[in-house]
């Protein structure tokens, strides 16, 4: 019995094909994450709402009153978390823009969408980062 080379494989190497859709998906995984960078992110960035928003100083204690008439509910009085999550720390897991992001989208249900004037979530911003 005579062994062609072709027919001859590496033990810990995956057949051709595997290897070439490996590779193709790596590929992908690539121009994706080039696209959020180039594209997705300056786009944020740029988002006058949170520009604006940005640029102002808010206020802890009236971020307070806008958390009680409006967030309370659902995450508590003392932002200690009921429906929705504990927000002591919150500042810290994500970062400005992602806060805002969040509360005008409403992104994680059953949270609704709310988009305060520029100054009011400047001063809810300012109410979180001023939990302990």
């Amino acid at each position: 019995m005579t062994v062609t080379p072709a027919a001859v494989t590496e033990p810990n190497q995956p057949p051709a094909p595997r290897r070439s859709l490996v590779a193709a998906l790596a590929t992908l995984a690539a121009v994706a994450c080039i696209l959020l960078v180039v594209v997705v992110l300056p786009a944020a960035r740029s988002d006058p709402y949170t520009r604006q928003t940005l640029d102002l100083t808010g206020s802890a204690t009236d971020g307070g009153r806008l958390f009680r008439l409006n967030c309370a509910g659902c995450h508590g009085l003392a932002a200690q978390g009921l429906v929705g999550p504990n927000l002591h720390g919150v500042d810290r897991r994500k970062n400005d823009r992602q806060l805002i992001q969040q509360v005008v989208s409403g992104r994680t249900p059953p949270m609704p969408s709310f988009q305060p004037e520029p100054q009011a979530m400047a001063d809810l911003l300012a109410f979180l980062h001023a939990l302990p």
